[in-house]
């Protein structure tokens, strides 16, 4: 309402309203002038907390719309998690089965029906994971070619590798034998320079020992404070994608020489191994990165006594050996999962003299060359192999 139609307005009102004697009275006119102003901002202040209230509704929808979306993306997270827990409670239950198997038949004096056939599928099952190894690899190591050292810390105990995938130039750098804290350098050559700066991955749980391996995108470590849980983490989510219970490991240092590590992860032409030990054997145990299911389990002859590390060649243990400090270092036991390679095949495989005890050896089938660490030193061992001889 204008300034020039109020006193209008009131006037005529005050014709309708007041007696005619009223009518020139200037109070009874100024007080109706001073009314018509309240109603008037009356009115002014409800069309304004009209308008305030359709925005903060309509702020309100589009609140509650996003919510609803992220409820359906929640939802959508929700059912995929149970589904995979569902598929981990099936082969959690399959172990249980299994572990009550073998409970049963170390109690049980004769065998039945039952048991015979269990054992007759372990057998088939076993003869096919030899066909598979016999045919997808048949190298064996014949010596180790040189040695360079491609960067020295001030660490003593370590971790470092690239991811075991033919399109990664990754390099992966562990610190010590308990961390949670993971670098990735963009190549061998930021590796060595520093630069650019590396990218910083802190776990949600810390590695034990320095048997790390990075395959496939996927970083597998023995989870500290545990005697056998093996992590399954995603990388690129940084999120645990997995875990498993190593049987037959009992947290014992699996190398005398590196009582730190008590499961020593590997990678080789066949996929993933872990190494680890019961009484003074290595055992070596074959494992699906998938499923993160035992597919099969071997007991050495080898010693873990003056042991100082291991590593998986085309399904061959290598087992390098120190008496000491200052004295060589050595692969002198050599165990073939096929029982192709005999001792007398391999010749004396000593590696160049380091000062020091390894604290890691890891080999890179696709590279044909061992990651280590000694005293602070990462290195690379490049190695000559040569075909198995033929069975007769």
């Amino acid at each position: 309402m204008t300034a020039q139609l109020r006193p209008f307005l009131v006037l005529c009102l005050m014709n309708l309203l007041l007696q005619p004697q009223d009518a020139q009275d200037p109070d009874m006119v100024r007080y109706i002038y001073r009314r018509f102003q309240i109603l008037e901002q009356g009115l002014e202040k409800c069309r304004q907390d009209t308008r305030a209230y359709i925005q903060e509704y309509q702020e309100f929808s589009k609140k509650v719309s996003a919510d609803l979306e992220r409820c359906h993306l929640y939802k959508t997270e929700y059912k995929s998690e149970v589904d995979h827990l569902g598929g981990r409670v099936e082969r959690a239950q399959r172990e249980i089965d299994y572990l009550e198997y073998i409970r049963t038949s170390e109690t049980c004096i004769e065998e039945d029906k039952m048991v015979m056939e269990k054992q007759i599928k372990d057998s088939e099952e076993k003869q096919k994971v030899r066909t598979l190894l016999n045919t997808s690899c048949d190298n064996m190591l014949m010596g180790i070619k040189s040695m360079k050292i491609v960067k020295t810390t001030r660490d003593t105990h370590g971790c470092w590798m690239k991811d075991v995938n033919k399109d990664s130039n990754k390099i992966y750098f562990l610190s010590g034998s308990r961390n949670s804290t993971l670098w990735e350098f963009a190549n061998m050559k930021a590796f060595m320079e520093g630069k650019p700066t590396p990218r910083k991955l802190v776990l949600m749980l810390s590695w034990q020992g320095t048997g790390q391996v990075i395959y496939q995108g996927f970083l597998f470590f023995h989870s500290h404070g545990t005697p056998n849980e093996i992590i399954k983490y995603n990388l690129q989510k940084k999120s645990v994608e997995d875990r498993m219970l190593l049987p037959g490991s009992h947290g014992r240092p699996v190398y005398q020489h590196a009582p730190w590590t008590h499961i020593d992860l590997a990678v080789d032409e066949h996929g993933l191994w872990a190494i680890h030990t019961e009484l003074d054997h290595l055992i070596i145990t074959k494992i699906d990165p998938e499923t993160m299911a035992v597919e099969d389990t071997w007991t050495s002859f080898c010693s873990n006594r003056d042991a100082e590390g291991a590593f998986l060649l085309c399904g061959v243990l290598y087992v390098v050996y120190s008496r000491g400090r200052q004295s060589s270092h050595i692969i002198n036991c050599v165990f073939d999962v096929l029982g192709a390679i005999n001792k007398q095949d391999i010749p004396t495989l000593v590696f160049p003299k380091r000062q020091r005890i390894h604290s890691m050896i890891h080999y890179n089938p696709h590279e044909k060359q061992l990651y280590a660490w000694n005293d602070g030193s990462q290195i690379i061992y490049k190695l000559q192999t040569q075909r198995k001889q033929a069975e007769p």
